[in-house]
């Protein structure tokens, strides 16, 4: 008879390498939050000019889709681990050369610049690999449960991450480096030590005809497809978060205190919803759930749209991130499902480069429609375009729509995998 203290069969603690990753995960996005927010203040301090602020996006944009193919193919072909470990030792090292030039006065602009371009060639061939580790540390049945675990260490990065820097940034912004680069220190050396549970499988010869068979298993699986451009479309056209200055300064009227409220809101409800995920697994109709998540979210972006006091915009953006975690963690762990574990890294890279355009291009379009149309009637516009573009996959795909279970429910097509151009 098992001890009162002993976790269920199917606890997530049982599994000693996914909770080493999972701490792994969460000191390194602690880091890079703080570190986000450092840079930010440091580069605006030195030359007060808003469009450096934007350059600090650009050079961490660029490395994440000009070599997200490249990285998940190399992703694909050497143990995944140690390339995790070589990326966060690079940040590492980049993160310390911040802290030390800060602390003797020594830097510039150029010179944050060109480290902040190290970490974000760093980060993208380590994304890749580490969302492809996932599947080979836990059984598939409770993958859903882990993703929405190692969700939740990201958002709750998001939520004190900044806040933490902030404060440090009282005493300097080399103080906050050498904080981020402790925090990296450790999740590398968490991540030298772990195990897989899983031997990884042998792995095809590296050729160039394989760097684009990502892209190839994605249109020949439709469930895939689906999902993957679903989300593409639906934060492209529902992205409200950049807009929020907007609404805190000129709708709600709430000054900067408000304004640190929206961006809250959204990493509580996603932190919550991610919390409770993990506790409660998806067994039936998880097709039908993620479109209904998606539509939420569009309601919700509507209802944050046309609202004009502050705790209803609060309980809107919080829906909105609680059901874009529901929609985040079963397309997840549907493509990770349905992707042979040779193909992840690629697999993961394609996606990482819809994930990316999709954030940035929203944005975008987000100022471009405010600046045309008013913030207002460009965030409703983008809320309706959500759920037009939930009805019309679902009409494209019904596969997915009438999806039962997040396991592959026919064989991945082997063809695939070794497709050429």
């Amino acid at each position: 008879m098992p001890s009162p203290n002993t976790p269920p069969a199917d606890s997530l603690l049982l599994h000693r390498a996914f909770v080493a990753f999972w701490f792994a995960r969460i000191t390194s996005s602690f880091g890079f939050q703080m570190l986000s927010v450092a840079v930010g203040w440091q580069i605006y301090a030195i030359t007060g000019r808003a469009f450096d602020l934007g350059l600090i996006g650009l050079v961490q944009f660029v490395p994440s889709v000009l070599l997200a193919l490249p990285a998940g193919h190399v992703a694909d072909q050497f143990e995944r681990r140690r390339i995790v470990l070589l990326g966060q030792i690079v940040e590492w090292l980049a993160i310390a050369l911040l802290a030390v030039l800060s602390l003797v006065h020594g830097i510039h602009e150029l010179g944050i610049l060109l480290l902040v371009l190290v970490i974000g060639v760093a980060k993208a061939f380590e994304f890749p690999a580490l969302q492809s580790m996932l599947p080979a540390l836990v059984p598939a049945s409770i993958l859903p449960r882990a993703m929405a675990v190692n969700a939740s260490a990201g958002q709750a990065a998001m939520i004190m991450g900044p806040a933490l820097g902030g404060l440090l940034y009282v005493a300097g912004p080399g103080v906050v480096y050498l904080v981020a680069a402790v925090l990296y220190l450790i999740s590398a050396t968490l991540m030298s030590r772990l195990r897989y549970e899983q031997a990884p499988p042998r792995r095809e010869p590296a050729t160039l005809k394989t760097l684009f068979a990502g892209v190839h298993f994605i249109r020949a699986r439709k469930d895939v497809l689906g999902v993957i451009s679903l989300d593409l479309f639906a934060v492209l056209l529902g992205g409200a978060t950049a807009l929020l200055p907007i609404f805190a300064k000129d709708i709600l009227h709430t000054g900067p205190w408000g304004l640190g409220l929206l961006r809250a809101a959204p990493a509580v409800g996603a932190l919550l919803m991610s919390v409770w995920l993990a506790r409660h697994s998806m067994q039936r109709q998880v097709g039908a759930i993620m479109f209904a998540a998606v539509a939420g979210f569009g309601m919700a972006t509507l209802v944050f749209a046309v609202s004009t006091t502050l705790w209803l915009s609060l309980l809107a953006l919080f829906a909105l991130g609680a059901f874009d975690m529901v929609s985040m963690v079963i397309r997840g762990a549907l493509v990770q499902l349905d992707t042979p574990d040779d193909m992840r890294g690629r697999v993961s890279a394609v996606n990482a480069i819809f994930i990316n355009t999709s954030n940035q291009l929203g944005e975008f379009e987000s100022g471009m429609l405010a600046a045309w149309l008013g913030a207002v009637n460009a965030t409703v516009l983008g809320g309706i375009g959500t759920l037009l573009v939930v009805g019309l996959w679902m009409a494209m795909f019904p596969g997915l729509r009438r999806r039962q279970r997040l396991h592959a429910e026919t064989p991945a097509p082997e063809a695939a995998a070794t497709d050429t151009l």
